[in-house]
């Protein structure tokens, strides 16, 4: 090609190649599990399909997840352990933990083929084991597959749906399941014929005057080759939780809270940029999932999270990270987990947190983290008071983890971002519909975009109602549907 400055912010014009280098029917654009999804169903829908990833492996951010999917509607692991899950009542709670401006097509779609989806997973290879593990974890520590991964027994949560674990993790010992994921997942894909191009960097799309869009130009083997796309090319490309530029945008208390990105580092908003160069529109981007993951041990959830007044803020018995989503909007970031001799402890996640202050009293710990007088004293007499009675009525910690903290020593474990670094990813993308057409202002398909995965907004667009395994649920779901409704295109020249 001739010297051109190619950026994923501009498209390069169709009438402007001489040639096209390669050609395919369906080009995906990131080799995640939102990618491979859509290159195995596009496959076994007959079209031919080209891959590119920029890193020099599969797996994308998937692979350094638990491997959850966040599944109901009564499979067969909720079945054998006794939950009863019917669709309606899983559907309530993804609207429920969709929040504001929840997608009622998408969460419909969603529950209503849950059980499909996970035929389809186990059809793919991708093992699961069907037992459940009982307690609170973020991800199982066995190969046991069904969990309790969200708030499902929490409130406000439990009074849209009745609670019932949801967590299907692939079976693997120990964390890191997503490996086990994506290498099923990506050696089906290759088995199935996608032609797959690593180490190559998609540069930007090609489209036409009326951003219809026609293929993309990547740079492989360093140089820039046009790749044409007869039926159409699937965005898979993840979020944007690796561009500086874009969470000053469009996230900045993102930016403001990020310690560890969960990602596979390629997560640089390069797909959401992609799409908004043809027209496409975004969503929900200042949205962003952020957890300190603070149990196991279980005894901590009996603690209580209190603020620089002194004040709780949260039912400590919620999701890991609804709980930190609540902990970052506190004044200044100063938050502090409270326990006593009987339920201290220290996140296995982060065993090397910071104990802020230890007492004989209460009033000795308000002392040390230099709380204001007496506050911290009332909190945990009310609290005590309440727990010991086995009820909670200013947050509605469920009577499980309902404890008086009355045994000396006491201690507050920092929980600030000084103290306790997070873990994010964003949330927010380009509009699609349910079936991955990406959607311009006017709410009209961009032709020949499609988008799934982190680059799009999909189920998990709140991040006070997210639940481990949405990510993996969602960028495999419709990852599917994106790969089949490229495949379905007729497209004339």
């Amino acid at each position: 090609m001739s010297p051109h400055t190619f950026t994923p912010a501009h498209a390069f014009h169709l009438e402007d190649v001489a040639a096209w280098n390669i050609e395919t029917d369906v080009v995906i654009i990131g080799f995640g599990i939102a990618g491979a999804c859509a290159a195995i169903d596009a496959r076994l829908a007959g079209a031919e399909v080209a891959i590119f990833e920029v890193a020099a492996a599969a797996g994308g951010s998937a692979q350094l997840s638990g491997g959850e999917f966040y599944l109901g509607g009564g499979t067969d692991a909720q079945r054998a352990a006794g939950f009863d899950d019917p669709v309606e009542n899983f559907r309530a709670y993804l609207m429920m933990a969709g929040g504001p401006g929840v997608d009622e097509a998408r969460v419909d779609l969603y529950a209503s083929h849950s059980l499909a989806h996970y035929q389809w997973l186990k059809d793919q290879g991708v093992p699961f084991k069907g037992t459940y593990l009982a307690g609170k974890w973020p991800e199982p520590p066995t190969d046991d597959e069904l969990i309790w991964c969200g708030s499902e027994a929490a409130w406000p949560f439990r009074a849209a749906a009745r609670p019932a674990p949801r967590g299907h993790a692939a079976q693997f010992t120990g964390r890191g399941a997503g490996k086990v994921v994506m290498d099923r997942l990506a050696g089906r894909a290759g088995q199935l014929g996608a032609q797959v191009h690593l180490s190559s960097r998609v540069l930007c799309l090609i489209a036409d005057r009326e951003n219809a869009v026609h293929g993309v130009v990547a740079r492989i083997d360093g140089e820039a080759r046009t790749v044409r796309a007869r039926k159409g090319v699937v965005l898979a490309s993840g979020g944007f939780i690796c561009n500086q530029q874009m969470l000053r945008q469009y996230a900045p208390l993102a930016l403001a809270v990020t310690g560890m990105p969960l990602t596979g580092g390629n997560d640089d908003g390069s797909g959401i940029l992609m799409g908004l160069s043809v027209g496409g529109t975004v969503t929900h981007m200042e949205q962003f999932f952020v957890t300190k993951t603070f149990f196991p041990p279980a005894s901590l959830v009996k603690g209580i999270f209190v603020n620089a007044r002194g004040q709780r803020f949260i039912n400590e018995d919620a999701y890991h990270g609804r709980v930190a989503q609540y902990a970052i909007r506190q004044e200044g970031g100063r938050v502090w987990l409270l326990v006593d001799n009987a339920t201290f402890g220290r996140p296995h996640s982060f065993p090397a947190i910071p104990i802020a202050a230890v007492g004989e009293t209460w009033a000795e710990v308000e002392a040390e983290l230099g709380l204001p007088e007496g506050e911290l004293q009332h909190t945990m007499e009310v609290y005590n008071r309440h727990a010991a009675a086995g009820a909670d009525p200013l947050f509605h910690k469920e009577p499980e983890w309902l404890q008086p903290l009355t045994e000396p020593p006491f201690a507050a474990l920092g929980f600030g971002p000084q103290d306790y670094p997070a873990v994010t990813f964003t949330l927010g993308g380009l509009q699609t519909m349910p079936k991955g057409e990406v959607l311009d202002a006017t709410g009209a398909p961009v032709p020949g975009l499609y988008a799934a995965g982190r680059v799009a907004c999909g189920i998990p667009r709140w991040g006070d109602g997210y639940s481990s395994g949405m990510s993996l649920g969602d960028s495999s779901f419709f990852g599917r549907q994106a790969g089949r409704s490229a495949a379905a295109v007729l497209r004339a020249g």
